[in-house]
């Protein structure tokens, strides 16, 4: 069997939203990786990070390996976040060179929306080429959300837009002038404007917060209440506009 890295998403948090395959890839696996805090553990703490608690129901504790990740960094492409990435895919090469051949790396949310598992597989693939590379998707910090809201994401000829508020205002501003539903993740500094913008362009009543998703101290509900408590991972829902019937066909 040729070596294979699976970035297999586990959700938002909630054990139970994992799909069928994603368990079976990760009971399957030789390893399963899981980023955490790079600074919390080059202080000896021992937290297996967000992904890991997600997936312990189904990965035995001595297949479980945590990978550190620059995850607070927000200065862009940093040395740090660099070295990071490197030594994660060294440590996973080193489990290929070591007899792995099925190497599963879980990330919350999808491997495929805003995800480390992109920078992780890219280093895999420069030091060794024969790795296959594949993606388990999983449920999104969006779908959950509008889920437990009972909210559509979009109905009929509606856009649906996904922004990072590490990107700016701008595009936020843009996107809440349109007509459908706009969703923007890792809000956290940049929370305040948004609700400003929000209020300025008269989207505000029905926007949503989620925080903390499928994890013991979740919070969902309007805006206003934890504008000064958010982690990075926060998930912001603005509805589109809709009449009693739902988007227009």
């Amino acid at each position: 069997m040729s070596p294979a890295l699976t970035g297999v998403g586990v959700g938002p948090g909630d054990p139970d939203l994992l799909t069928l395959k994603a368990v079976r890839v990760l009971r399957e696996a030789d390893l399963v990786f899981v980023p955490v805090p790079d600074r919390a553990a080059a202080d000896g703490g021992a937290s297996p990070g967000r992904a890991g608690v997600t997936v312990a129901a189904y990965v035995a504790a001595e297949r479980l390996r945590r990978l550190p990740f620059a995850l607070d960094d927000r200065g862009g492409v940093t040395a740090r976040r660099e070295a990071a990435w490197d030594a994660a895919a060294a440590a996973v090469v080193d489990a290929f060179d070591g007899g792995a051949r099925a190497v599963a790396f879980a990330t919350i949310g999808d491997p495929n929306v805003y995800s480390t598992f992109g920078y992780l597989a890219h280093g895999v693939r420069a030091r060794r080429p024969d790795v296959a590379v594949r993606t388990v998707p999983g449920i999104t910090a969006m779908q959950e959300l509008a889920a437990r809201a009972g909210v559509p994401l979009c109905e009929g000829r509606e856009p649906l837009t996904l922004l990072p508020a590490t990107a700016g205002l701008a595009p936020v501003a843009d996107a809440l002038a349109g007509p459908g539903t706009v969703v923007v993740y890792k809000g956290w500094r940049r929370h305040p404007d948004l609700v400003r913008e929000l209020r300025r362009q008269g989207r505000h009543a029905d926007a949503l917060l989620g925080r903390a998703l499928g994890l013991a101290d979740e919070w969902i509900g309007p805006l206003d209440d934890h504008a000064d408590d958010l982690p990075y991972l926060s998930t912001l829902l603005v509805p589109a506009h809709r009449d009693r019937r739902g988007g227009k066909l």
